[in-house]
């Protein structure tokens, strides 16, 4: 079986965040199962430069955009048993970041179509092809409309991800014709409710939807996580299924990890973690107490929770707990942490931004990583606390729920909370705090949370059984 990967960004070559984690991590582990899995991508200006001298050209070749045509270059390198294929079109990638220009509609309507016609050009023929939200989703809309009936074409099935439903890639009707290229007879395909909507016209042509947890796939059929698109999923939930994302153990591995002062594993965290707490509190400036280290890495918006770690957050420290942020985001939050440090020096150490050694070694520091989510997809922190031996405090929602469940019953990994609610939340807190005073229990947690198999062999495993099934179909 041949699977062909489709996504705008991909670790390590140019990524902004989950999706380029998973399209960097899951082939691989796809290609581990003796499946043939490749990748493709833009090839940005902002590519890692070490991966760019290594590229080779393929070919080129041109693509419609509507009424133009446009050139598409083709480049390949083999990374870490992964082959990945970089579409070059410098007019649409040779910029300064990956999303966010007035163009993205053209942009990636363009690399979707490309996609397609590299097919032409390479010597690899898809089983399935996997696009991954809406910059890839009119692959599956293109390949249906014009691709379908040649016969290289005929029998390939497609499989639509959807990694974050808020992000939809909707436009104004205008686009229609003349960026996206599609007659209005087959409008219907991509309008809805009143708009152009890339992800809708996946949903609408792919063979199978997924999401990134199966408590996401039942959440999106909900108005209050759909973001307007609950009523088309309930139209098509015979095709909608959930597998929950892994992360990569072998970079993140406390015992070989580069940025911690000490190393540690299961079997020996107890004699070396400490000096990471140590470690921690000395680049926050925080006391040497005797009480346990919440942190928080996190983007600061609100459907992250952050408000209800704004409204009990004094009642967090004054119950005797420190208290660790690291990121960036709304400035409302970002003020509101800033002014909480300043009011608990030594208790509360907060740095706005985001430094990928500094995360690490909060991951490792900390006794306990709060995720109190209104919404999160499938959520990867958790995991990664988990494999550092910290405690994850979570609220029960899409990857959270699948992955952390309370340890009230004695087999749990983490602690959880129900209601989007300030006060539940300090109760799973509180709940934590008094399970890190039980020495010898709280050994055992943490030695539970971090056997806990949070790799990507499991989700392979799950998405080749389910690519089985999609060749079976029709």
């Amino acid at each position: 079986m041949n699977v062909l990967f489709c996504a705008s960004e991909a670790n390590p070559f140019a990524a902004s965040g989950g999706l380029g984690d998973v399209a960097g991590s899951l082939p691989r582990a796809i290609r581990n199962r003796k499946v043939a899995c490749r990748v493709v991508m833009p090839l940005y200006s902002d590519m890692n430069p070490t991966y760019r001298e290594k590229l080779k050209f393929l070919t080129n070749f041109t693509v419609p955009v509507g009424w133009r045509n446009q050139y598409c270059g083709v480049f390949e390198l083999t990374y870490d048993g992964v082959k990945y294929y970089f579409l070059d079109n410098e007019y649409y990638f040779k910029r300064t970041g990956l999303y966010g220009f007035y163009d993205d509609g053209e942009r990636f309507a363009f690399f979707s179509r490309a996609i397609l016609e590299m097919l032409f050009h390479i010597d690899f023929e898809p089983d399935i092809i996997h696009a991954n939200d809406w910059q890839t989703a009119l692959v599956p809309v293109y390949l249906n409309l014009y691709y379908r009936h040649l016969e290289k074409f005929s029998n390939i099935k497609t499989v639509f991800t959807i990694h974050n439903i808020q992000y939809q890639g909707k436009y104004g009707m205008e686009i229609l014709e003349d960026t996206v290229a599609i007659s209005r007879q087959d409008a219907h395909l991509l309008e809805y409710d009143g708009c152009v909507n890339f992800m809708k016209g996946a949903i609408e042509c792919a063979d199978k939807v997924t999401t990134v947890s199966p408590s996401y796939a039942s959440e999106i059929l909900d108005p209050w996580y759909s973001h307007g698109l609950d009523d088309l999923l309930r139209q098509k939930q015979y095709k909608l299924c959930g597998i929950l994302n892994g992360i990569d153990v072998k970079s993140y591995d406390p015992a070989t990890d580069p940025n911690l002062v000490e190393n540690y594993s299961a079997a020996n965290f107890a004699e070396h973690k400490p000096a990471c707490k140590k470690d921690l509190r000395a680049s926050f400036e925080l006391h040497d107490w005797p009480v346990p280290v919440v942190a928080m890495v996190t983007r600061l918006v609100g459907h992250k929770g952050v408000d209800l770690v704004r409204h009990v957050a004094q009642e967090i420290i004054n119950s005797g707990l420190q208290l660790v942020v690291l990121g960036s985001g709304e400035a409302e939050y970002e003020s509101f942490f800033r002014d909480l440090a300043a009011r608990n020096p030594g208790a509360v150490g907060v740095k706005i931004g985001f430094i990928p050694s500094l995360a690490r070694k909060i991951y490792a520091g900390a006794d306990m990583f709060l995720m109190p989510s209104k919404s999160e997809p499938c959520g990867l922190s958790q995991m990664v606390a988990l494999r550092y031996g910290t405690i994850p405090i979570v609220r029960e929602t899409g990857g959270l729920r699948d992955s952390i469940h309370d340890s009230g019953d004695g087999q749990g990994n983490g602690f959880t909370f129900h209601n989007y609610n300030a006060h539940e939340m300090l109760n799973a807190v509180l709940r934590a705090k008094e399970g890190y005073e039980k020495t010898d229990g709280w050994k055992v947690l943490v030695k539970r949370a971090m056997e806990c198999d949070m790799s990507w062999s499991a989700s392979a495993k799950q998405y080749v059984q389910m690519y089985e099934q999609v060749c079976q179909l029709w």
